[in-house]
């Protein structure tokens, strides 16, 4: 056995274990918060059936936020990544805070007072607001920085597609994972050409931006 097969089993078994362990961490969490919560709306005045609104908007806005953070689709265009990046967090402070909240009331340190209301009756549309202007931003995100717009020559005609993505050697590297990914693609998909979105989620990197390298390296083939 090699060194690197030892080394891959090694990983194996510890993933397992890492995963287990989340899933039970998730699971506490995610049952201590919940009932937290609910029983802090229950205190500050919801009405029982509607108590459980206020942990699944926290529960939602956290994962919402992190989904967008975290996941490769999202550029940086706009700061979109950044603004998701302070929202999981502020979602991760409001359950914090909550529950807090509510095990100092609980134990008789802290009366449930106006400031507690109201903060707990807006937290839904204060989030519903929060989501709704990230979800437009990401609707917005074009790609990565360096994407520029079509420009025109003198003759009134577009250039070459090529110079939309920026700096040719700046997108070398790029180019140069995007034909491994299309050679790996085709060796197990009967030889047919990676296609835009199978080249997006392989680099990471926003629908238009896929879009871009795969046409670049049609035109390239097309020139050899």
């Amino acid at each position: 056995m090699t060194p690197n097969q030892g080394s891959g089993t090694v990983r194996s078994v510890r993933d397992w274990w890492i995963t287990g362990g989340m899933t039970v961490a998730a699971l506490s969490a995610a049952i201590s918060s919940f009932a937290g919560l609910r029983s802090l709306a229950s205190a500050a005045g919801w009405p029982e059936p509607l108590a459980p609104l206020l942990p699944l908007t926290v529960d939602a806005y956290a994962i919402t936020a992190t989904r967008v953070w975290l996941t490769r689709d999202t550029g940086s265009a706009g700061g979109v990544r950044r603004f998701a990046r302070w929202n999981a967090l502020l979602a991760m402070g409001l359950s914090l805070v909550g529950n807090g909240l509510w095990h100092l009331a609980e134990v008789g340190m802290l009366t449930v007072g106006w400031p507690i209301v109201v903060g707990t009756g807006s937290v839904p549309p204060v989030v519903l607001g929060l989501l709704s202007h990230l979800a437009v931003l990401r609707g917005q995100d074009g790609g990565p920085p360096g994407t520029t717009a079509v420009l025109s020559d003198p003759a009134g005609q577009n250039a070459s597609e090529s110079e939309t993505i920026g700096d040719r050697e700046a997108e070398e590297p790029l180019l140069t994972a995007a034909r491994a990914a299309d050679v790996r693609y085709r060796e197990t998909h009967d030889g047919r050409p990676i296609t835009r979105d199978a080249l997006r989620r392989e680099l990471g990197v926003s629908t238009a931006r896929a879009g871009d390298v795969l046409r670049r390296m049609q035109r390239n083939r097309d020139e050899a």
